[in-house]
């Protein structure tokens, strides 16, 4: 049966090869369990509720990705986006929680379409990649931020906008040590380096008495306080529309990115160097997303850790499958996810923010019309605590610069566009 259904032979895989890499894929993602419900209750959300939704979020897209497009590839609600969700347009423009939820449905139902049209190679393909670059960049630099305060490292000032805390309380230490932690064992290769991390910084916690022991194994909390509790009649007001384009924007490239990535990694690419079943996959993350939205969790993306899965070996759906029923026996362990503090998962996001930041290394620094827009996009996402707003300044420092300087050949209609909305929505949306 699993050879009818997933194709191992063809592949050149085993039962056995696949089952340890979900195993693997697993460890290095396992993370999300904890970090996504310590963020998102941020805005009011029941932990305990979110814990569900991520677990089942992650099972309903992974099971999709695995059974119906046959990729190794892990979904799960997305890191970033979900701090954008609870920090930005719940905290700081003082949407309801549900009006958010009800957006984020709306662009995975955006995203469903332009893959069933087919539109999405059309706008992978116009956005210039130093914007690119920058927007996942920026997002690092917001997920770094956020640890940086949940730690009580970045605090703010009257004067200063922003100064350092304590950093000799106890919280502080354990940040710090478990970031280090973290970073030493990914140097050296170590499966779940992240998970450990975030358990290491708990254990010493508990020891230190900071936290109290609550059992480790659970019935699964109630899903009641946000199943299908999103307002997509709240979502549709003009004002959400630079938000739905924030969640549908970074999910497009994230997911395409993964896709791509570990599909070259794992040996997936025909013979154009193309990925075979890409519609299937990207209605897998659609899917996954509108059905993460009903659950009560903020995007549901593709996960670039499946990598470490398809190292071990993954090839088929079956890895993601076992990733799938990992995700689903996770809904026994509320006890533990309800105790790990925000200054434990704050490691996790610093060292995912390091991943995101690495693409800077790839901008044209030589050409400050590249360089310059890049900058602007990462710089003002932690700077105005916004995605949307970061990417808005970017498109549109890239159109006047490329226009400025006469390098009106590497302008396309589909970036003009986008910029002359994002202008337009400055003057008479954000001024209203």
């Amino acid at each position: 049966m699993l050879e009818r259904l997933f194709k191992l032979e063809d592949h050149g895989t085993t039962v056995r090869k696949e089952i340890v890499a979900g195993i693997t894929t697993f460890l290095t993602m396992a993370y999300i369990i904890v970090v996504n419900p310590s963020i998102l209750s941020a805005t009011g959300m029941d932990f305990g509720a979110v814990f569900v939704a991520t677990c089942l979020a992650a099972v309903i897209g992974t099971l999709i990705m695995g059974l119906w497009a046959n990729y190794p590839i892990a979904l799960a609600p997305g890191m970033g986006l979900n701090a954008f969700f609870s920090f930005t347009v719940v905290g700081s423009m003082g949407y309801s929680w549900q009006v958010a939820l009800g957006a984020v449905f709306m662009s995975g139902l955006l995203f469903f379409l332009l893959s069933i049209f087919k539109v999405r190679e059309w706008i992978i393909n116009s956005i210039p990649m130093a914007l690119r670059f920058g927007i996942s960049a920026g997002i690092g630099f917001f997920l770094a931020l956020i640890a940086l305060k949940n730690a009580g490292i970045v605090v703010d000032h009257p004067a200063t906008l922003v100064g350092l805390g304590d950093i000799k309380t106890p919280q502080s230490l354990l940040f710090f040590g478990g970031f280090l932690l973290i970073c030493a064992l990914s140097f050296r290769r170590i499966t779940g380096a992240v998970m450990i991390g975030i358990i290491a910084v708990t254990l010493a916690a508990l020891a230190m008495g900071l936290i109290e022991y609550k059992g480790f194994f659970a019935a699964p909390p109630s899903l009641a306080p946000t199943f299908m509790q999103l307002d997509i009649a709240g979502a549709l007001n003009v004002g959400m529309i630079s938000i739905i384009f924030a969640f549908l924007f970074v999910d497009l490239f994230d997911t395409s990115g993964t896709l791509i990535g570990a599909a070259h990694r794992g040996g997936l690419l025909d013979k154009e160097g193309k990925l075979p079943r890409l519609g299937r996959a990207l209605m897998s993350d659609s899917v996954a997303t509108m059905s993460g939205a009903a659950l009560g969790t903020s995007t549901t993306t593709s996960y670039i850790e499946s990598t470490a899965g398809i190292s071990a070996g993954g090839r088929t759906g079956l890895t993601a499958v076992v990733v799938a029923a990992l995700f689903l026996s996770c809904l026994l362990l509320s006890p533990i996810a309800s105790i790990i503090p925000a200054y434990a998962t704050a490691p996790a996001l610093l060292y995912v923010a390091v991943l995101m930041t690495s693409g800077l290394k790839l901008i044209d620094w030589d050409d400050v019309t590249d360089a310059a827009p890049a900058v602007v996009t990462a710089l003002m996402m932690p700077l105005t605590f916004s995605i949307a707003n970061g990417i808005a300044l970017g498109f549109i420092t890239y159109v006047l610069m490329k226009a400025l300087s006469g390098r009106w050949s590497q302008l396309n209609a589909s970036v003009v566009i986008i910029a002359v909305v994002f202008i337009l929505k400055f003057i008479f949306l954000d001024a209203a």
